[in-house]
């Protein structure tokens, strides 16, 4: 017998293809759903740098069928091969009627959150709320899946509290309606993201389906993949807030190569420029500047205070570009050819 090593490394080849319904995924290592943070240019960058599926920002779906045009920027996937839009939301006829959207919008797979924390959702009675009424749950799954052609998958936590730990129950349910991927992140609700993720409680979701099965949560690196998939039995593996100020990890976890170092800087304009672009000006800068702030804590040790605080500060974007290249290069040569 074969035996396995480090950490009785899971027999899931991260680098292998993964089918959800009809749709083949590149790899097993994915971009998580982050609101505020996974937008176009995000995840357009870590597309290119090779991550199998990148996931939109949760859409609310009552708001999406307003047709709002901050809420269908969202729905964008230029450039992705593979483009997943996330819904949210507490009525199957908003749901249906998002899915629809996203559909029409080009979405290859749409995904439903069951799973976000913040109170400003949950308090609306979705996201991780729903996980405390799974026939009320199963409406909404119901309704998305009736409405669209293209597979449908379900992002969860664990349960509400450690005292209601029903992922494993809702997860049997979605797939018997039509699910085609579950992805489950290792922390109740309540926990919000405290503590550590319970890799291995998610083993018990992989029991219950047949369907592929998504691990996340605090996952920073290919040893923290590996790790993941053999605790849980996972089929694949999200990476969410380890890729702040990296949107490359998923593809460096894949393949093995992060972004070299004499590259960072072009890397961190780019992005800052491309979000202009998609944006404008004005709502660009204001959504880039969370994201300067990470490129800095990562990758600009020796930044003094001053110079982050001009960068956060500075209202011309040429002047933004160049103080950000010049703090994130010292002494580096470039070659933008490298990212990809």
């Amino acid at each position: 017998m074969k035996l396995h090593t480090k950490q009785a490394k899971s027999r899931v080849e991260l680098a292998d293809a993964l089918h959800v319904g009809g749709v083949v995924l590149r790899n097993r290592v994915f971009l998580a759903p982050m609101s505020g943070v996974s937008d176009l240019p995000f995840r357009q960058l870590a597309w290119q740098a090779g991550a199998g599926m990148v996931v939109s920002e949760m859409v609310a779906s009552a708001e999406l069928c307003t047709r709002e045009r901050g809420n269908l920027l969202r729905l964008k996937g230029d450039g992705l091969g593979t483009h997943v839009v996330q819904i949210a939301g507490r009525e199957p006829r908003w749901m249906a009627e998002a899915a629809r959207i996203a559909e029409g919008e080009g979405a290859h797979i749409v995904d439903i959150n069951m799973g976000c924390p913040a109170r400003k959702v949950t308090g609306g009675l979705s996201g991780s709320a729903l996980m405390r009424d799974l026939d009320h749950a199963m409406t909404l799954i119901e309704a998305t899946i009736g409405a669209v052609d293209v597979p449908v998958t379900l992002k969860m936590r664990l349960g509400w509290d450690d005292a209601t730990i029903n992922a494993p129950e809702l997860a049997a349910r979605a797939e018997q309606a039509g699910v085609k991927m579950v992805i489950v992140h290792g922390r109740t609700r309540c926990q919000f993201y405290e503590g550590r993720a319970d890799w291995h409680a998610i083993r018990a979701v992989k029991e219950a389906i047949s369907i592929p099965l998504v691990a996340n949560g605090d996952v920073l690196n290919r040893d923290d993949a590996e790790a993941i998939l053999a605790a849980s039995g996972a089929d694949a593996v999200m990476v969410g807030r380890g890729s702040y100020g990296q949107p490359w990890l998923p593809g460096s976890i894949v393949n093995g190569k992060g972004a070299e170092s004499d590259i960072i800087a072009d890397y961190a304009v780019a992005h800052y420029e491309a979000m202009l672009a998609h944006y404008g000006e004005t709502t660009g800068s204001r959504h880039a500047r969370k994201h300067l702030g990470w490129y800095l804590d990562r990758h600009g040790l020796d930044v003094t205070a001053s110079e982050r605080g001009a960068i956060m500060t500075e209202t011309n974007p040429g002047h933004v570009s160049r103080l950000l290249y010049a703090a994130l290069s010292r002494g580096c040569s470039t070659d933008m050819k490298k990212v990809a």
